[in-house]
């Protein structure tokens, strides 16, 4: 299967910043644009969950625990989803992945990318 592929992850430090990217592979840009797109966080032992989406008209929600602090943003053109995170806390440690509501309901999910917050 074809997956959205994540990266730009790292290590930072507590109350720095990291932008995440998500780009659609040629497979799969045809349902790129219509689609809503989401940001997902996993950490060792704990399930899922989401933290950013953005609509194909780029309507957006967050997580409560990351408003104010991440911003998901697309371009559609260039078939790229990015997550702009900022005062990034301890508590942010994930696996970070894109992917479709669908997908993730499905529990198809890509590789990810790692972002680790240190002291």
């Amino acid at each position: 299967q074809v997956h959205l592929v994540e990266s730009r992850g790292g290590l930072v430090q507590a109350g720095g910043s990291l932008r995440l990217r998500c780009v659609a592979p040629r497979a799969i840009t045809s349902t790129f644009n219509p689609l809503t797109l989401g940001w997902y966080r996993q950490a060792p032992g704990k399930q899922r969950e989401m933290v950013a989406s953005i609509t194909r008209e780029k309507y957006t929600n967050y997580a409560d625990s990351v408003k104010g602090r991440f911003t998901i943003s697309r371009d559609n053109s260039r078939k790229t989803v990015y997550l702009q995170m900022s005062s990034l806390k301890l508590e942010d440690t994930a696996v970070y992945f894109c992917n479709t509501p669908l997908r993730a309901e499905n529990n198809d999910w890509g590789q990810g990318t790692q972002v680790t917050v240190s002291s």
